[in-house]
């Protein structure tokens, strides 16, 4: 087993909090990248795009090191339009009347990158998120008591956020909050980095 220090490209809580399940010593450190879309870029492009260029920003700072960086972006879309961090309850009220009825689908990228081979990995996982049709009485209790404007898709799943779906589909329910553990704890024992 190699004597890795992690290192969790990113500045959100959620990343960290499900980070912190598993029970191992990591750093945060905040990528300092431009996150816009470019021109016609495929959801799956995006999110593979920013989830490596997070992990290669942080990477910088610890070349020939044994850090192991873990990076994590996520992307929203529905009907092919891409679904942002709201913001605000205006945008997060237009995100929600939007999804009503509709199926949101939710790609997570997940990267691990070496800083002393420069070497890394990166997998991806996809969530389908289908909405009950939600009145805009709902959507505005919701939005007053969760606040998701932080959160692609204006939603908490890990929270009240729940109570607006009819049905998820995905291989690790963790992959919605922003970082699919099933699939992190595969490539840290590829790594070398024992979990248990």
């Amino acid at each position: 087993m190699t004597d890795f220090q992690l290192i969790l490209a990113s500045s959100s809580p959620y990343r960290k909090a499900l980070l912190n399940k598993l029970q191992l010593p990591f750093l945060c450190r905040s990528p300092d990248i431009d996150e816009k879309p470019l021109n016609n870029e495929p959801p799956e492009q995006m999110t593979k795009r920013l989830t490596i260029a997070k992990a290669a920003a942080v990477a910088q700072s610890y070349g020939g090191t044994n850090h192991l960086i873990i990076s994590s972006d996520q992307v929203a879309s529905l009907k092919g339009q891409l679904l942002g961090k709201p913001g605000n309850f205006q945008n997060a009220q237009q995100q929600l009347r939007a999804s009503s009825g509709n199926t949101v689908v939710f790609y997570t990228g997940l990267c691990v990158w070496n800083c002393k081979t420069k070497e890394h990995l990166y997998e991806a996982s996809q969530t389908k998120v289908t909405f009950k049709t939600l009145t805009d009485q709902t959507i505005s209790r919701y939005l007053q008591i969760d606040q998701p404007f932080d959160c692609a898709g204006s939603f908490k799943c890990e929270s009240l956020g729940i109570a607006l779906f009819s049905k998820l589909e995905t291989d690790d329910p963790n992959s919605l909050i922003g970082l699919p553990l099933i699939r992190l704890v595969d490539m840290l024992e590829r790594m070398e980095v024992k979990v248990l």
